[in-house]
Formats: C-alpha cells, structure tokens, sequence
C-alpha cells in the first residue's frame, strides 16, 4: 500500500535571522576587544563571563576595596579610550552655602560611549593625584572639561568642597566621589575655593605632599566684577558694585572683608600654600590666555602633569555668540560642547573711577604675585 508523507518544516531556530547577525556581529566586537586586551598584556586579569554577564568583583561588593593594579591598562586607556563619564555627586554640606558661594556647574551630561560604558567599572577609585585649587571665576570649569578630553585624566564633575566643607567625613568618603581609574591614569578634583581656605593647604599637604597643585587666575579687578555678576544673577536686590566695594566712597578705602574683592589678592593667599608646597608643585594658568589660547595654556598643564600633549588646536573652536573656546567634540561625545549659560554673562556697566580705584589698589599685590610665581600676567 502506497502512503503519501506529509512533511511539515518549521524553522526551530531560536533566532530570527536579523536577530543571529547581530549576535555574530557583538561576539566578532567581543573577541575583538577581548584579544586587543590580551595583546595590551591583561590576559590575566580579564575573565570573559564576568565582561559578559556583567558579574560584580569581590572589590565591587566590598566598599572602599580596590582591584588589583592591571598592567598594560595606561596603553589600554590610550588606544581605546576607556573613560566613561562618572561626575561626582554633589556633597551635602552641613551649613547652608553661604549667598555669595561660588557656582557650581553639575558634572556635564554627557553620555558615555559604548566603549567605555562597556568597561564601566575597570580599574579602581583612588585619591588625587592632581587638584585645581582656584580661583572662583577665573576659569577652573573651563579647564576642567578641556583636560577631561585627555584619555589620562579622569575627573569628578562636581565640586567636592572636601579640603573645606567636608573634611570631617575622612578620605574613604573623600576617594569615593572619584571616578575609576586604571594604571596610567590621573585622578583629578577642582574646587575654586581652596585656594582662600586657610586649613587647606596643611590638609592637603597631609594627605599627599607630591600633590600637583593648579591655579588658575585672571585680572582681579575683572575676576570681582564677573564674581558680583554672578552673586547678582541670583540675588538682584543686592546693592550696587560701587557700594560693596568702598567701606568709605569719600576716602577712596577699600573693602577687604568683601570676598569679591579679597579673593584677587593673590599674593596674599599664595604665601599660605608656599608654606606646605615648593612653588614648582604650583602651576599658574592665566584665564585670559585660556580664552585668547587654549591650546596653549593646555599644553603648559599636559607637561605639568607628565602627560603627552594630545589636545591641540585641532580640539576647540571660538563661539563668536559667548565669546569663548568651546570643544568640538567632548568626553564621551561626538558632538561640540561649550559651557553653559551660566558662562560668559554681561558684565553690568560699572564707573570707571571705581574702575581705577580698584586697579591702584590690586598694583603692588599684583607686583608681589609676579615676583612669587615668575610670571607676569600683564594685568597692569
């Protein structure tokens, strides 16, 4: 007898065909990278199922616990660029700012390339190695995004206030706010303020006395208008610049308790940290060249550092509208980046006998400052 078979095919594969190109194409990037690490001489130290099923480390699970130092991580992070953005949190301090503390940005919204979100969590938190210390208003957030392009440099957003504010909960919640870094790698904070907190420079000094110090400062009599600007921003039913700046208009007397004014005496401030670190730990970046040269003034603070001159002119572009370099493409992004809108504001039009006034007065801490540092910033 002659029996006709019917056969029903049906495709029992797991994947739609779309689907199985794609997971071909992530297993080639995979192994693509994971050989690349090897050849970086970290073979060892990678274990493919805990990169692919995304197992925490014993260091992960265990607070204030480091990983073990990777070799060939430093070439790692400069080929392929392993710096995923992790800003800071903002600490909470115990008294409520002051009206005229100084502006915060929050660390910059950027996402983080698939690269290094892939690596996210390599390496370990460590304490800085580097600090911009001041000025408020001179241009330290500048700097900072600038440096972030570096594949070196691993910066915290925002601004810790640890050497100030928050020196009483210890350096384990200190290095905690820091991003991870691998070997090669420099950790970096800014907190304009330190540069005029007394018990700062001892602090620090405590904690690292081959910590890289950097200061970046800018004429002071335009620093104190762009300081009251901002103070005005938020509070504009404060009284003029010209009152705030005279304890007696009559006698031409100047305020020093005023912190718009007393923050520029630089001098000043600088023989408190010359009493705990040798000038050559201190490198002065002038704001205005960080404006008319950027490209520069960076290069100066990557030789400071020890670091390869890798951002160059080819980095930024002028922004005409805010009248500052902005970078053409920023940590983690492909897109251009300038600062926000609470950079570059108009400065109010104030008298310029007041003007003079204030310029006659900064002269000789100008002169003295020039002296301490070797450079002069042509100020006057």
């Amino acid at each position: 007898m002659e029996h006709n078979v019917i056969c029903y095919c049906v495709d029992v594969s797991p994947f739609h065909p779309v689907r199985r190109k794609l997971l071909l194409v992530f297993i080639m990037l995979f192994l693509w990278l994971y050989l690349f690490y090897c050849c970086a001489g970290s073979c060892a130290a990678a274990v493919p199922s805990a990169v692919l099923l995304g197992s925490p480390s014993l260091a992960d699970s265990q607070p204030g616990a480091e990983k073990p130092r990777q070799s060939g991580a430093g070439l790692l992070s400069k080929l392929l660029l392993l710096r995923a953005v992790q800003p800071g949190t903002a600490p909470r301090s115990a008294s409520p700012e002051p009206p005229e503390a100084e502006e915060s940005e929050p660390a910059a919204a950027l996402e983080p390339s698939p690269i290094s979100s892939f690596f996210n969590g390599s390496g370990s938190k460590k304490l800085p190695q580097a600090i911009i210390i001041g000025v408020k208003k001179g241009g330290t957030r500048a700097l900072l995004e600038f440096l972030r392009v570096h594949p070196d440099i691993r910066a915290v957003g925002a601004e810790p206030h640890f050497f100030d504010r928050n020196y009483e909960k210890g350096f384990d919640w200190y290095r905690d706010l820091m991003p991870r870094t691998l070997d090669g790698q420099i950790t970096m904070e800014k907190t304009p303020s330190y540069f005029v907190t007394k018990e700062a420079p001892a602090r620090i000094s405590a904690m690292s006395k081959d910590m890289k110090l950097i200061v970046v400062v800018r004429d002071p009599v335009t620093r104190a208008i762009s300081d009251y600007t901002q103070t005005l921003s938020k509070r504009p039913d404060i009284p003029t610049f010209e009152s705030l700046t005279f304890k007696n208009r009559t006698t031409g007397l100047i305020d020093t308790s005023w912190s718009a004014i007393q923050i520029g005496i630089y001098a000043k401030h600088l023989e408190n940290w010359l009493q705990y670190f040798p000038v050559s730990q201190i490198l002065f970046v002038s704001g205005e060249r960080l404006i008319t040269d950027p490209a520069g003034e960076l290069g100066r603070v990557q030789d400071f550092l020890g670091l390869k001159r890798i951002i160059t002119d080819k980095h930024f572009y002028f922004n005409q509208t805010k009248g500052f370099p902005c970078l053409k493409k920023a940590e983690g992004s492909s897109k251009p980046h300038c600062l926000g809108k609470t950079k570059g504001r108009t400065h109010p039009n104030i008298d310029q006998e007041v003007v003079q006034r204030l310029r006659e007065f900064y002269r000789p801490f100008n002169m003295k400052f020039y002296q301490m540092t070797g450079l002069n910033f042509g100020w006057d």
